[in-house]
């Protein structure tokens, strides 16, 4: 079982960054591949990042976000994060991270465990 906390959302001007942290519970978190997805309201969720299990040396982002974004982890503080720049309206979302045993996936329903988000809000 692993229970996963994300925070750092808030709100930002267009052109700013956020960083958002996820941290989880339990003892095999670097076992654990993660993956940050997001929900903008009346759309379906979708794909973010996703980094790879221990020392994370494999990362895959939505086009999207490719080269703003950047997934990084800290299995000695059982984290990941999601540095997020040169942010866009478009941005705008609930950001989720999740956790799925070994293999890293773009697939939302590959994962087991999820958190429960933290808005991120980009203005104007």
């Amino acid at each position: 079982q692993v229970q996963l906390v994300e925070s750092g959302g808030g709100l930002v001007q267009a052109g700013g960054s956020l960083r958002l942290s996820c941290a989880a519970s339990g003892r095999t978190f670097s076992r654990y591949a993660m993956g940050w997805f997001r929900q903008a309201p009346g759309k379906e969720r979708e794909f973010v990042a996703t980094i790879s299990v221990s020392g994370g040396s494999t990362t895959t982002y939505a086009d999207s976000v490719k080269g703003r974004f950047t997934i990084s982890r800290d299995n000695a503080k059982n984290t990941v994060y999601l540095q997020m720049n040169s942010l866009k309206l478009e941005d705008t979302a609930v950001y989720y991270c999740a956790a799925n045993w070994l293999t890293t996936s773009t697939t939302g329903s590959a994962y087991k465990y999820w958190g429960q988000g933290t808005q991120v809000t980009v203005s104007s």
